[in-house]
């Protein structure tokens, strides 16, 4: 039992580093211009594939075609949209806030989705869920400290995207071949934005390098490891578990780009990370 706990912390501690991780290299590759935001999306999407199949192909011994079949062109759709607005939007965002509108994004998206379909909040949700909305209408409000409004609009789509794409996925009976066919099905429509945007493609070693990576290793191999962690914890674990990826995206932006960690973001964050948590413990108590 012990050792089972030990591993479980491990893995979920190693899934949460290649989420933040995600955040961190797209910034380190776009903030200085070692690659364009298309060319990244599509290498990321493209990488991501690959390894996916791969896994799922090994696991589940069978083949391409059949792996791809597994994916919807919905969930692929959106899977498109969260790569191509997380992308353009870290050419302005700073790591940690970029993170930051991503999670709350689609934490808004998913609650919103359950409110809508006859969920109903109680008091204590209600309160979490208005803290959460107050303190991320300050972050953004305008003024010398508010983030780029395109950038904040783009990460903002990307965040209800994957939000989609969550919620999408939940019907999934296998969510590793699932997610495997949804980035083969999603390549393509990458591919089409890259070649359109052609005029403004550029590409080092380095960029190029950092997105495979995020790709290959901290998102195809990160989500892998995630479906495995969540079969050991509930939903609600999983979501208060996920709030710790703006803090550490943050904190390596500071470590690693040299990004100023100001007040506001730093108070900001904590509200809208509070509320979150608040609003996710009450709804797991009345489930």
């Amino acid at each position: 039992m012990l050792r089972h706990s030990i591993t479980l912390t491990s893995f979920i501690a190693l899934t949460m580093v290649a989420f933040a991780a995600n955040s961190l290299l797209a910034r380190l590759a776009l903030a200085d211009g070692a690659i364009d935001a298309g060319s990244y999306a599509f290498l990321r999407l493209a990488s991501g594939a690959v390894v996916l199949i791969v896994l799922a192909s090994a696991s589940r011994k069978t083949s391409m075609k059949i792996i791809v079949k597994q994916g919807h062109w919905t969930s692929a759709a959106a899977l498109f949209v969260y790569a191509a607005g997380f992308s353009y939007a870290y050419l302005a965002l700073d790591t940690g806030m970029g993170a930051l509108v991503l999670f709350a994004m689609v934490q808004a998206t998913m609650i919103g989705w359950a409110i809508t379909k006859g969920d109903r909040p109680v008091a204590l949700e209600w309160t979490g869920l208005v803290i959460a909305f107050v303190a991320f209408s300050w972050l953004v409000a305008p003024g010398i400290e508010a983030p780029d409004p395109l950038g904040t609009i783009l990460m903002a789509a990307a965040g209800i995207a994957w939000g989609v794409y969550s919620l999408q996925g939940r019907s999934s009976t296998d969510s590793l071949a699932a997610t495997a066919g949804n980035f083969a099905l999603g390549v393509p429509v990458a591919l089409v934005l890259w070649l359109t945007a052609a005029s403004t493609i550029s590409m080092s070693a380095t960029g190029v390098s950092l997105a495979v990576t995020s790709g290959a290793l901290t998102s195809g191999l990160g989500y892998a490891l995630w479906y495995r962690v969540l079969a050991h914890i509930s939903a609600t674990q999983g979501a208060i578990i996920q709030l710790t990826v703006p803090v550490l995206a943050a904190l390596a932006g500071v470590i690693f780009v040299g990004e100023p960690l100001t007040v506001k973001f730093f108070l900001a964050s904590a509200l809208i990370l509070s509320g979150v948590a608040l609003a996710i413990v009450a709804k797991g108590r009345r489930a």
